[in-house]
C-alpha cells in the first residue's frame, strides 16, 4: 500500500480535508513530526502544505516551492512577463496533471466561495498567465492557488502556492473533484478527465466592480 507522509500548514482544516481526499482514495497517511530526519525511503508520496519546510529537504517540488517562497522573485517574474502586481481579490485554482493543467473556476478572497463569475475577456489572460508561469518555474503535478485581481482592468498577479489551501476548502461539495482530491490525484499521477460545476450552483462576484470594459 502507498504511504504519504503530510507535512501540515497552519491551517488544520486544510490537513484534515487533504487526509481525507487521500483515505477516499484507499491510501494510507501518516503525519511526519521531525520534517529534517525525512528520508526518501520512509514515504511514497510526500505532502507539503505549507512553504515553511526545511532547506534540506528534497522532494519532488523543492524548486517550485522554493520559488514560490521568494514572493518578490516571483513577482519580478510576473513583471517581466508584461503583467503587472498588485492586490489580491481571487484565487485562480491551476489543476496540474502530468498531461497539462486545468483551470477550475476561480474563489472569491477573502471570503472563499467558488465559483467566481468571470467573463471571457477576463479568463484569457489569467490562464495565459498561468499556463506561462507553471511552464516557467517547470511546474511538477500539484494543485496550484495563483492568487491575483484586476485594477484598471488589467490583470496583476500577487502570489502563488503549490498545495490546496483554505481557499480550496470552497470547492468541496461544489466543484467534482474537488481540489483536495485533485492534489492527491495529481501527486499519485491519477488522471483527472475534466473539473465539473453542478449547473444550480450560484456564480459569486467580486465586492469591488470591474472596469466597464469587462462588463459582462
Amino acid at each position: 500500500m502507498t504511504s504519504a507522509i503530510f507535512i501540515p500548514g497552519d491551517d488544520v482544516a486544510v490537513f484534515v480535508a487533504i487526509q481525507a481526499a487521500a483515505i477516499e482514495a484507499g491510501y494510507h497517511s501518516r503525519l511526519w513530526q521531525a520534517t529534517e530526519a525525512l528520508k526518501q525511503a520512509d514515504y511514497d508520496v510526500l505532502c507539503p502544505l505549507t512553504l515553511k519546510l526545511p532547506p534540506n529537504l528534497k522532494f519532488w517540488g523543492s524548486k517550485v516551492f522554493a520559488a514560490c517562497q521568494d514572493l518578490e522573485a516571483l513577482r519580478q517574474v510576473v513583471q517581466q512577463m508584461g503583467y503587472g502586481v498588485g492586490e489580491l481579490q481571487f484565487w485562480l485554482p491551476i489543476v496540474h496533471t502530468i498531461k497539462g493543467p486545468l483551470y477550475a473556476e476561480a474563489i472569491t478572497h477573502p471570503h472563499h466561495q467558488q465559483p467566481l463569475d468571470l467573463t471571457d475577456q477576463q479568463r484569457q489572460p489569467l490562464y495565459q498567465l498561468g499556463f506561462r508561469l507553471l511552464e516557467y518555474l517547470q511546474a511538477p503535478p500539484s494543485v496550484y492557488l495563483m492568487g491575483c485581481g484586476f485594477q484598471n482592468g488589467e490583470l496583476v498577479f500577487d502570489r502563488l502556492l503549490p498545495f490546496p489551501t483554505t481557499a480550496a476548502l470552497a470547492s468541496i461539495k461544489v466543484q467534482q473533484p474537488n481540489l483536495f482530491v485533485c492534489h492527491w490525484r495529481c501527486l499519485t499521477g491519477q488522471p483527472i478527465l475534466d473539473l465539473l460545476i453542478p449547473s444550480n450552483v450560484k456564480f459569486q462576484t467580486l465586492l469591488k466592480s470591474y472596469p466597464a470594459k469587462f462588463a459582462g
